[in-house]
């Protein structure tokens, strides 16, 4: 084996892959640590499923549409741009993989915050690519003239922040869009949620690309269905190396079921800005916690334990103590901004009260 391992380019066998959340098998617990949806999809995407799989399947054996087109329609649609502004991925991580092969390589630096995504690295070492790394402070301040002076080809930048919540206005981003001569990335995951997006900048600066998926406010995240928002012409660098067939039949039809039927969606969201706007709230009074201001469907809480003390210690405590009672969240022990904090996924009202009764317990204990 170690023999076949030394046949592997340098760079790869040195490669850290990606840690997803933990994802048990086993019926009973409370998963609060990848930021899924806490209510299903639209019934509509369902039977878009099914219709596919009449016949026996017959369709299956067809090819899908190879550049998505009626899904790319009306994403454009949505949100009124043009059919040749839209890129269809499979899940937004296929786009931004895609964006890294077009921009990012070992003479040309791609760019990201810490804390953010932490795919964002794996993506460029599978390059072999060159990194910029601009690290946030604890005022989560967005770093306007350090991302302009970074010398990056493309930036990548999450607005909402992840793991933070902290959203960046469009003043804010305009004002690194005006100064920053690369392709500045902002990936829009959690949008739905949040107060303002960026697609209206994208008339104005063509060197911008947005991101979505469909995994987090459409509740699809089992069927990896994402965009990208951007001028003609990337979209076009993208199709050129992006994977013939990258969305597989069922997907695009659930998918474009899906963003038909923003009534569903509407409520949904609405309803988890209500509930995470409520924990957040009550965490923050009763407990006495630092939480960022979030515009997402997560909280990133600071604890404090009974003693009034907070630290990475303190949030491994409350992580053991969570697991131990069968609930997961996500821990984030790797850098100094974030260590001390935990990000809790917003359920449904059962999930949430078990967290928070959970809480007490910990604070009792």
């Amino acid at each position: 084996m170690s023999d076949l391992i030394s046949l592997a380019l340098p760079h790869i066998a040195k490669l850290h892959a990606y840690t997803p959340g933990l994802q048990p098998t086993e019926p009973g617990w409370v998963k609060l640590n990848t930021n899924e949806c806490p209510y299903g999809p639209s019934p509509r995407a369902a039977e878009a499923i099914h219709r596919e799989l009449a016949d026996e399947g017959e369709l299956l054996r067809l090819y899908p549409n190879p550049k998505s087109t009626p899904l790319r329609q009306l994403v454009a649609k949505i949100h009124g741009l043009r059919e040749e502004n839209v890129l269809i991925g499979n899940g937004s991580d296929d786009v931004l993989n895609l964006l890294v092969r077009v921009f990012g390589g070992p003479a040309a630096a791609t760019g990201f915050t810490l804390p953010s995504y932490s795919l964002y690295p794996v993506l460029v070492a599978i390059q072999d690519g060159a990194t910029t790394v601009i690290e946030f402070d604890r005022s989560m301040k967005l770093p306007v003239e350090k991302i302009a002076a970074s010398g990056a080809r493309a930036f990548f930048l999450t607005s909402p922040n992840a793991p933070t919540g902290v959203a960046f206005s469009n003043a804010e981003l305009s004002a690194v869009l005006d100064k920053f001569p690369g392709v500045l990335v902002i990936d829009e995951a959690y949008a739905p949620f949040a107060r303002e997006n960026a697609v209206p900048l994208l008339a104005r600066y063509p060197n911008l690309v947005i991101t979505r998926t469909l995994s987090k406010a459409h509740a699809l995240a089992g069927l990896r269905v994402g965009y990208a928002l951007a001028s003609a012409g990337i979209i076009e660098l993208l199709d050129r190396v992006r994977d013939s067939y990258n969305v597989n039949r069922l997907s695009q039809a659930a998918a474009f079921a899906a963003l038909g039927d923003t009534g569903y969606y509407d409520a949904i969201i609405g309803k988890i800005i209500s509930t995470r706007d409520y924990w957040v709230t009550d965490w923050a009074s009763r407990f006495g916690w630092f939480i960022y201001p979030t515009q997402t469907n997560f909280i990133f809480a600071e604890p404090k334990n009974a003693r009034g003390e907070t630290g990475p210690a303190v949030a491994k405590s409350l992580y053991e103590f969570l697991l131990s009672q069968k609930i997961l969240v996500r821990a984030f022990p790797s850098h100094a901004l974030t260590a001390s904090f935990l990000r809790i996924s917003v359920g449904n009202d059962d999930e949430m009260f078990t967290v928070n009764t959970a809480i007490e317990a910990w604070l009792a204990k």
